[in-house]
């Protein structure tokens, strides 16, 4: 549990809470911004499938790639300076990409967008386990999401809006100057690791002594829970972020025949959809706890419904036309609870670990990000040289992947029966 004299008053922790929440809101949006700019991105450079699925990918690489170090640091010098030095790369990557003269160059700029972003919800989400009791971090979690939903709300109709005004370079620019208003609202009330927080590690804080202070990611990646959630974080839920932030928009319009005005709109939908319902959990989980009602109990009894709804969506394939994006909301929706699993596997550590625990569970979920972005781009290049339409060689590479993601949901409920 945290301690008391950790803990911030409540209008200080609201005020902190909202100037990370900025900052997620723009990292969500750099995140999923391809999936509506896939048509025009598609037109001016050339890109096959797998070009979208590694461009999108590269986001998630540059990530993952900052995850180990990244909870080194955030133990070490906490929340407030790590951001900070981060996101000065975001802004170098949407300059980058702003300059794009071929995929490489998109790349490039995708990766350090990644690793300029890393820290958007770690930093956070390691102040929250010092700075917050146990039901107000699930609260937190829930609702910093939310504000993830709304950054990619915004990356959806907002950016289809903007294009044909300003064009999608100029939007990077705009997108470069927002993270540095980010980071001066951070620097500007976001306190001090130090200040607030001083070191009791030694004294055996959270019950861990002076060896717990030590603890490495070998010791994280043994934890029994750690391991039980690590498969459904990287498929499950990793798989919906990848679906949401890519594959939904190119669902749409070659398996529902939408134009890129209607996938936008639908894009707008899901996302509203995606805002709610964390708005919601973070509105129940507290109560839930506090009435004995697990987190795994909702993975168990929930997201089996996200498996049903998508295997509906790859049967009826074009039939739906411009509907699918309901059923790609619902099996969004129907995920989210596998997303509240992150807070507990940080809560399964002592504080003096936190950070390194999130950012070993980040590494985790958004490796599975990249491979199931860019899988899916694979599977479905494959099926079409094999002569299958580009609308069905997508429905056949979601099949596939759906089938892998119910099997790592079925292996987290088992390990916990057992």
């Amino acid at each position: 549990m945290t301690s008391q004299s950790d803990t911030l008053p409540r209008r200080a922790a609201i005020a902190v809470f909202l100037a990370f929440a900025l900052a997620y809101f723009i990292s969500a949006l750099l995140r999923a911004v391809t999936a509506t700019l896939s048509p025009v991105l598609t037109d001016e450079f050339s890109l096959h499938a797998r070009d979208l699925g590694l461009l999108a990918g590269g986001y998630f690489l540059g990530f993952a790639a900052m995850q180990l170090p990244l909870g080194s640091w955030l133990d070490r010098h906490g929340p407030k300076q790590v951001i900070l030095g981060l996101l000065t790369v975001a802004v170098a990557g949407c300059a980058v990409f702003a300059l794009a003269g071929g995929f490489s160059g998109l790349m490039a700029a995708r990766v350090l967008m990644g690793v300029g972003v890393a820290a958007c919800l770690m930093a956070p989400l390691t102040g929250y386990r010092r700075w917050f009791d146990s039901g107000t971090q699930l609260r937190a979690n829930s609702w910093m999401l939310m504000t993830g939903s709304l950054g990619m709300l915004a990356s959806t109709l907002p950016v289809q809006w903007l294009l044909p005004v300003v064009g999608w370079r100029a939007l990077f620019w705009g997108l470069a100057a927002l993270v540095g208003v980010a980071m001066a609202v951070i620097a500007w009330i976001v306190p001090r690791w130090s200040s607030l927080a001083p070191q009791k590690i030694a004294a055996g804080a959270d019950g861990a002594g002076a060896e717990g202070q030590k603890g490495s990611y070998s010791d994280i990646a043994r934890n029994a829970y750690f391991r039980r959630a690590s498969p459904l974080g990287a498929v499950s839920f990793g798989g919906m972020v990848a679906i949401q932030s890519l594959w939904a928009g190119p669902w749409m319009t070659r398996v529902g025949g939408a134009t890129p005005l209607q996938a936008a709109t639908g894009l707008f939908w899901l996302n509203l959809g995606m805002l709610l319902t964390f708005w919601g959990w973070g509105l129940l989980l507290p109560r839930m706890m506090a009435r004995g009602i697990s987190v795994d109990s909702l993975v168990a009894r929930i997201q089996p419904f996200s498996f049903v709804v998508l295997a509906a969506l790859v049967a009826a394939g074009p039939a739906l036309g411009g509907w699918s994006f309901i059923l790609l909301a619902l099996y969004c929706m129907l995920t989210t609870p596998s997303a509240q699993v992150q807070p507990v596997v940080a809560m399964a550590f002592p504080q003096q670990l936190a950070g390194r625990a999130l950012s070993a569970y980040n590494l985790v979920i958004f490796l599975g990000i990249f491979f199931v972005q860019w899988g899916i781009g694979l599977g479905a290049d494959a099926f079409e040289s094999l002569g299958w339409s580009a609308g069905d060689a997508l429905r056949g590479a979601m099949g596939v992947f759906g089938g892998i993601s119910a099997a790592c949901w079925a292996r987290f409920v088992w390990a916990g029966r057992r």
